[in-house]
């Protein structure tokens, strides 16, 4: 018998999903900060309870966390030095010369995680093609030793110039810092991120080290309750690309768990995807604490080598840390059930990035939390069922929502609570339709012709009202929404992405070195693959970045092989300047092209999604309780009909305005759509036609 579970903490709830031969069992609970293991044990008892399920069963656990992104974004990370080349030291302050807001005078650049201090330099100089113009001596390599020793460092990150041409120096480095401290983690740029581009390098190598005692620590600490409890089940973590990766992997090289959790969801919805037939998909997660969008296109969400994390300006981009780590792409905005609202200087509502998070929570959770909150507003209007949150597990107090709304929002506004909770939610509606605008425009997409398909505790609430702002005629509202990342973690396989850069000209192309630089790759990743694959059958995808010389940033173009055929420079080209097309809409002739970087990734093969037939006929939900609720679109309180998902069968059909409930969320169909209940127990919720 194999039973898998699921496990997700986000910055509100911990969401666990098991997978079983009966079926499946969810639940969510508050996320504890100072122990989040102890939430994790919670949760598991829960769903195995649920399950009929005893811990020794458990055959598998998979684990994402938003521990990594938290302690970036609250700087509590360990003592960190960094090592550089000589006269390198400040590329980490200096960023990119960017201006992000580009009218603020007195914008202030975001502190560097290592102070300037805290980096120490080498006399050493790599050139860009990997030959050595000044030699790394014994005698620095010792008095770098005894400077990391005498500063009580607890980490050090080392990354010197071009080291991803030849790492030889850092390995020096790297080995006398092991042997002379062997207390101290030590992180290497050529084995964290060896791509070219100092500061993405440099960045990426800092935030591993940084973080890396606290997650070892913590991965010790999960390893050793799970096995008191009495579950010997292997622990596999989820990365940010999208697959399962070990505990020792994850302690190695922490940085790939950043986004791990929103990554999960990605995986989630595009399942939904390809089982529903949707070649463009938008998933949709709203948690409690964030919201993430993503495009899903051809079944697979979109992937990425760098990302930006800890974005300190109003979650613009450009104010955080640029780092280099396969990543599912995506736009992230603080808009979350425990955002929080405030009114400011220009009487305007204002909501998050701050949020309550789990402790102490919306002023509703009874925990201490005294501020206007998304969750506030939203039962407020009627949306949320005060006692069935959460399967009933969290009382809800719409007393308590109302009166910190008066206060800090009706007030200073001269509105009552009803119309003040509506500028909360509407503000959050448009700011996540806007991040989703752009984020589609910036992939040369068209938002219109998009599906969305919404998940996560939050944005069943808010998926309608979004798409009536975006124009989109089609929602999907999976089963287990509410847990939508856990459930994605079990539908992950195991994989690696390895990178290299390696510059080549597409005129002067080297096929036997480029492949050289492939095989290594590829031996690479699938080393780290069988570590929880064992011999499973692998696929592999070759990832090329490219640009047309002169340019200063690459698009990337996807290989099905991790080999290269003799004629490689002219199918190489042809599909860049398809990808090009693509993406800008015109080539530019008469430009040569180049490559930088290259990334092999190896995953063990998923079974194929089946499809879902649409229901043969409709029938309509019988008589039914109502409830008022408050619908954006009309800007009124209406009473909507009121069901249980779990009495919905295949073919009925709801038209809004509705609220149909389930334990882990509801969801909002405003009264211009109508819900159908698909045969996989999704809801495909479409535009009416009268108000197209």
């Amino acid at each position: 018998m194999s039973v898998r579970i699921g496990v997700d903490i986000g910055g509100t709830f911990t969401d666990a999903a098991l997978e079983h031969p009966g079926g499946l069992a969810t639940t969510k609970v508050l996320t504890d900060y100072a122990e989040p293991e102890a939430a994790i044990l919670k949760a598991i008892r829960i769903v195995c309870e649920e399950a009929g399920v005893a811990f020794d069963d458990v055959t598998q656990i998979i684990h994402g966390t938003t521990l990594v992104t938290n302690a970036l974004i609250e700087r509590r990370g360990a003592r960190t030095a960094f090592i550089t080349t000589e006269g390198f030291r400040d590329v980490i302050e200096m960023r990119s010369e960017n201006r992000f807001e580009q009218y603020d005078l007195n914008l202030v650049l975001p502190a560097p995680l290592v102070p300037r201090e805290d980096r120490l330099v080498a006399r050493e100089r790599v050139a860009a093609n990997g030959d050595v113009l000044l030699e790394l001596s014994d005698a620095d390599i010792a008095r770098l030793v005894e400077a990391v020793r005498d500063g009580g460092y607890e980490a050090v990150a080392v990354g010197f110039m071009h080291a991803y041409a030849n790492p030889d120096h850092e390995r020096r480095m790297g080995a006398a810092l092991i042997e002379a401290l062997p207390g101290v983690s030590v992180s290497l740029s050529s084995v964290v991120s060896p791509q070219m581009r100092e500061l993405p390098r440099f960045n990426t190598v800092i935030a591993n080290a940084y973080v890396q005692p606290r997650v070892a620590d913590y991965l010790g600490r999960l390893t050793a309750r799970l096995a008191e409890t009495g579950i010997s089940a292997p622990v596999f973590l989820f990365h940010s690309g999208g697959g399962l990766i070990s505990v020792e992997t994850a302690a190695q090289q922490p940085v790939r768990l950043l986004e791990s959790g929103p990554a999960g969801g990605a995986i989630f919805a595009a399942g939904y995807a390809q089982a529903h037939g949707v070649e463009k998909a938008l998933s949709f997660d709203m948690g409690g604490t964030t919201a993430k969008i993503c495009m899903v296109e051809g079944g697979a969400p979109k992937s990425a080598n760098t990302f930006e994390i800890a974005r300190t300006y109003r979650f613009k981009k450009g104010s955080g840390m640029t780092v280099s780590t396969p990543v599912v792409e995506m736009v992230e905005i603080g808009a979350g059930g425990g955002s929080i609202a405030s009114v400011d200087a220009l009487g305007r509502i204002q909501v998050g990035p701050k949020s309550a998070g789990s402790e102490p929570g919306p002023a509703c959770y009874q925990r201490g939390g005294d501020a206007p909150t998304v969750t506030d507003a939203n039962l407020t209007l009627g949306r949320l069922d005060p006692d069935g949150f959460a399967g009933g597990k969290i009382p809800l107090d719409p007393d308590a929502s109302l009166a910190v709304i008066d206060r800090d929002l009706s007030v200073p506004l001269g509105v009552d609570g009803t119309e003040a909770a509506f500028g909360v939610t509407e503000m959050v509606d448009e700011n996540m339709a806007n991040a989703a605008r752009v984020h589609t425009v910036e992939h040369g997409r068209d938002i219109e012709h998009f599906t969305m398909i919404a998940f996560g505790g939050g944005a069943p609430l808010h998926a309608s009202r979004l798409c009536e702002k975006l124009g989109i005629k089609r929602l999907i509202v999976p089963p287990g929404a509410g847990v939508g990342s856990a459930i994605g973690f079990l539908r992950a396989p195991f994989s690696y992405e390895a990178t290299r850069g390696f510059y080549q000209r597409l005129d002067a192309f080297d096929v036997a070195a480029v492949n050289a630089v492939l095989t290594e790759l590829r031996a690479e990743a699938l080393a780290f693959v069988s570590e929880g694959a064992g011999d499973a059958a692998v696929e592999e995808r070759l990832t090329v970045f490219m640009r047309y010389v002169g340019q200063g940033w690459e698009i990337p173009v996807v290989l099905e092989s991790a080999s290269l055929e003799a004629g490689a420079p002219e199918d190489l080209r042809a599909r860049f300047e398809a990808a090009y097309q693509e993406l800008f809409g015109r080539i530019i002739e008469g430009l040569e092209v180049e490559a930088t970087n290259w990334a092999v990734n190896v995953s063990t093969q998923v079974a194929d999604v089946k499809r879902v037939d649409a229901p043969a006929g409709l029938s309509p939900v019988g008589d039914s309780e109502t409830r008022s609720i408050f619908d954006a679109g009309l800007r009124a309180r209406v009473d909507a009909v009121e069901v249980r998902r779990d009495d919905l069968s295949a073919g009925m059909a709801v038209s809004g305005p509705a609220v149909i409930t389930e334990n882990e969320t509801s969801t909002i169909i405003a009264a211009s759509y109508a819900a159908v209940m698909q045969a996989d127990g999704a809801l495909l919720i479409s535009r009416k036609e009268s108000a197209a």
